[in-house]
């Protein structure tokens, strides 16, 4: 292996909005309960066998949802993965028996193991999942990141002081949950813009990811390139020459005649198809997920090396991507990271931590230009016509709760108001609207995370009255930080 080469930096974005208690299915907490059976459990048990040096940003209102499981939460995800699951793959099953499609009929009870063996680990006591997450940074190699409180888009916030609250919040929740803050933050959607890294560093951020497609295009040497970016913080341009590789809905390995089918349903949601139509054969699919891990780490190498021979210095791919894409929106996805390990040690691909990345590779001097990873690369996800009503009920109620924090008033209403707007900010419910993703169910939130801000805020004018009890926020920012609404 050269050292002159570089390094591949895995950067794995954990996120899920605060769905615990608003709603099932199909639009609601079992996004999340989908997610732990398909993504998390894999996800744990493959990083705690491989102790690679992979980014693992989890979002602090992700965890908000997790530490709820040893309690009611827990109890309904239990009887989701033992009972629904578990009813709906036999029928389905039954369906395809009696119809004659046996192998269909096989499948749908292979799958259904899934749910099975995640049940049981979750019965077994397992479900304090964010001391299992903390462990993969004290024993395996992992680098845990976090973010903002709830996923807001920062450069859309009207206010100073809701950047900080974001910011102070989610920082403080993580040091909570894992320890001391290195420095790693996953600014969400990747929305940059100049004059971000002020807030940022001055709460210890030291490492971001960004994305400069439009800046420098697609393949451009300057993607393999950290950043200085002012403020003590370096800035990983994300890769997507070698993040379409995985992520390209037209492209992109998932879309492999073999692999299995995410949109091809049954009627109970389950998928025995593979995308060329046919009957799914998880051994196979399997097999070509070793294929292609041994395709990508040849690629990347092509492509540091290709950096070192024109530039004659180290370069750093940084491959960003959502964690539940791998499991969940790619079944094979994981299989496919675990042979990415094997690969990378056979083949002399160096794999670091975006810290150790950032460090390994000479930061270099480039002024960042305002982006997102959304498409078109800009804000208009979160903010175009389609969306206003959404942007302009979370600036609003900013707004009103940075006036009425400056003006005192009951603790217990103004910690109310905070959290109704955080839930409000989330950069979700825009993108689900954006994206046709969702239904009614995004504005349905909105409306009444909005309700119940206004309720709060009279009770903060007006002691005498009563905060809206529904919808509660319940576990959502345990860890708020209210100075940061007034604070200089």
């Amino acid at each position: 292996m050269s050292r002159d080469r570089g390094a591949l930096a895995l950067v794995l974005h954990t996120h899920m909005p605060y769905v615990e208690g608003f709603g099932t299915w199909p639009f609601g907490e079992e996004w999340l309960w989908e997610a732990i059976a398909t993504v998390y459990l894999p996800l744990l048990d493959l990083l705690g066998e491989a102790r690679a040096p992979v980014t693992l940003g989890l979002t602090p209102v992700l965890c908000d949802q997790l530490e709820t499981l040893p309690g009611d939460a827990g109890e309904r995800l239990l009887t989701f993965l033992g009972e629904t699951r578990r009813e709906v793959h036999e029928e389905d099953a039954a369906g395809f028996e009696a119809s004659g499609d046996a192998r269909l009929a096989a499948e749908i009870r292979r799958a259904g193991h899934d749910y099975e063996g995640a049940a049981s680990t979750l019965g077994s006591g397992a479900r304090a999942l964010v001391p299992a997450f903390a462990r993969l940074e004290r024993e395996c190699g992992v680098e845990l990141w976090t973010s903002s409180a709830t996923h807001a888009l920062l450069p859309l916030l009207a206010t100073d002081a809701g950047l900080r609250l974001q910011l102070a919040t989610g920082i403080a929740s993580h040091e909570r949950r894992f320890g001391p803050f290195r420095g790693g933050l996953w600014i969400p959607e990747c929305a940059y813009t100049p004059g971000l890294e002020r807030e940022l560093g001055a709460h210890g951020v030291k490492v971001i990811c960004v994305d400069q497609t439009q800046a420098h295009g697609v393949g451009a040497h300057e993607q393999l390139e950290p950043v200085l970016a002012g403020q003590g913080m370096v800035a990983l341009p994300i890769d997507w020459a070698t993040v379409q590789l995985v992520w390209n809905d037209r492209s992109g390995y998932p879309v492999h005649p073999i692999y299995r089918d995410y949109h091809h349903r049954t009627v109970h949601d389950l998928r025995p198809w593979n995308t060329a139509g046919g009957p799914y054969d998880h051994e196979s699919a399997a097999r070509l997920a070793r294929e292609h891990a041994f395709d990508f780490v040849g690629r990347c190498i092509e492509r540091l090396d290709a950096y070192a021979d024109r530039r004659r210095r180290p370069g750093l791919i940084t491959c960003a991507l959502d964690t539940e894409l791998l499991g969940h929106w790619w079944y094979e996805g994981q299989t496919w990271l675990r042979y990415v390990f094997d690969e990378a040690e056979s083949q002399g691909l160096e794999l670091v931590t975006a810290s150790e990345g950032a460090a390994r590779v000479e930061p270099v001097g480039r002024p960042l230009e305002e982006s997102s990873w959304g498409h078109p690369k800009d804000f208009s996800t979160w903010d175009s016509p389609l969306v206003s009503d959404i942007a302009f009920t979370a600036r609003t109620a900013e707004l009103r709760t940075v006036a009425a924090a400056s003006a005192g008033g009951p603790r217990s209403a103004l910690e109310r108001a905070a959290r109704e707007l955080m839930a409000l900010q989330a950069s979700d419910w825009a993108f689900q609207v954006t994206r046709d993703l969702a239904s009614d169910y995004p504005r349905e939130r909105v409306l009444g995370h909005s309700a119940a801000h206004d309720a709060a805020i009279c009770a903060l004018e007006d002691s005498g009255a009563v905060p809206h009890a529904d919808p509660t926020v319940r576990n959502l920012a345990p860890d708020l930080e209210l100075a940061a609404l007034v604070a200089p």
